[in-house]
């Protein structure tokens, strides 16, 4: 079959199966799961899977999924396909027919999108087997939103072998987004992050004596306040980083000094050799302002996922791709981004990228954002994610 002829094939699929892909996207938000959790979200998918006849495989990294699809002369090549399955800790608040049923937790990132879109593209894969050539290797993953499992873990129980895929593919949904776009960057796109956690220690006691303290809660002022350097005088000019702390606890009152206080971060940028060094100048920043008043801090870092690179030439394919099937209009260049993904992990393995799926409602100028109780999709958008997931299958 043409390249066109396929396309058009693929869009016509995309927009019959449509309802379909709908419904299975509402289960998947209707019944949201924690990371490491996704048991029923993979027994799903794999009914689903099996239900069309396509081979698969659960039980990676605990919840995952693994479906293999073969075309004409399966031997030629091998593309993987990947869809991340957890949900987010937070209450949702959007007051959908289809909102969450387990109280705390949503899919406020989109996942919920991500798998619906992948086993659309697997029914229409499965059923044009005879028009494409090649293997295509459905990962559906679980735990992207937590260190412990998802991509890392997929990869050291052989995701990526028996075939060797030669090329990977995701996307993502992007709220700032119109509908009916599709974005990409090639080379650096997602940063690196990491956990840190900085325990203060002084000497507590009544806040009428603060000379018989040493007092934590002032350390991390003053620590706080010099980290900031580490970013503005420390780091390379030419490699993006952020450097924030978003929680710190100190039991006290306000007569109560407290023994201790706790403090919570993250490190996000583009560069290994920096992203190691700046560890150990955060830990010498921090243990020295501590020691210079008196108590000591103890660093605790939580290595996170390397930055994601996108591919030159898998993202040059993902734009033909788009623009064949949207017009060149409806594909955007996208910027860096300090957010992180553990897609990361399969792109030091293999050529990939990941792109981004435009969800914005039609008349809605300021969407939620990522990670918000209120993150609402345009359901459109379905039609675009299926089709492009099928079509770099077909032919990346």
């Amino acid at each position: 079959m043409e390249d066109n002829s396929m396309r058009d094939e693929v869009r016509r699929r995309a927009e019959a199966l449509d309802a379909e892909v709908v419904r299975i996207r509402r289960h998947f938000h209707r019944n949201p799961e924690l990371s490491t959790e996704e048991h029923e979200t993979g027994r799903f998918i794999e009914k689903t899977l099996r239900g069309w006849g396509i081979e698969c495989r659960g039980g990676y990294s605990g919840t995952g999924v693994v479906g293999i699809l073969k075309g004409r002369n399966p031997e030629k090549r091998c593309v993987a396909l990947r869809a991340d399955m957890d949900a987010l800790p937070i209450q949702e608040q959007t007051g959908l027919d289809f909102a969450s049923c387990n109280p705390g937790v949503m899919h406020a990132c989109g996942h919920d999108v991500h798998m619906a879109c992948l086993l659309g593209a697997s029914k229409i894969l499965k059923d044009m087997a005879s028009e494409w050539e090649g293997t295509v290797k459905l990962i559906f993953q679980p735990s992207e939103e937590d260190f412990r499992a998802g991509a890392p873990v997929m990869i050291r129980e052989g995701v990526l072998e028996n075939p060797v895929p030669s090329r990977i593919f995701a996307l993502h949904v992007l709220p700032e987004m119109d509908c009916g776009k599709v974005g990409c960057k090639e080379g650096q796109y997602m940063a690196s992050t990491d956990e840190l956690y900085l325990k203060v220690v002084g000497k507590g006691g009544h806040g009428a004596t603060p000379e018989l303290t040493v007092d934590p809660v002032l350390m991390s002022a003053y620590i706080l306040t010099s980290l900031q350097q580490i970013v503005s005088r420390q780091a390379p000019p030419y490699v993006p980083t952020v450097l924030t702390f978003g929680r710190i606890i100190g039991e006290g009152r306000t007569n109560i000094i407290p023994g201790e206080v706790n403090i919570e971060g993250t490190l996000r940028t583009f560069n290994e050799a920096w992203r190691a060094k700046a560890h150990e100048r955060i830990r010498l920043c921090a243990e020295s302002v501590a020691e210079g008043l008196g108590g000591h801090c103890v660093l605790e870092v939580d290595h996170g996922y390397p930055f994601v690179f996108n591919d030159p030439e898998a993202t040059r394919k993902v734009r033909e791709t788009a623009s064949a099937l949207l017009g060149a209009e409806k594909v955007e260049e996208l910027p860096l981004r300090m957010t992180a993904e553990d897609f990361a992990y399969y792109t030091q393995q293999v050529p990939g990228c990941m792109f981004r799926l435009g969800v914005r409602p039609k008349d809605v100028e300021n969407p939620s954002s990522l990670h918000t109780s209120t993150l609402a999709i345009d359901e459109a958008c379905l039609k675009v994610g299926v089709s492009m997931m099928a079509l770099l299958g077909m032919s990346a």
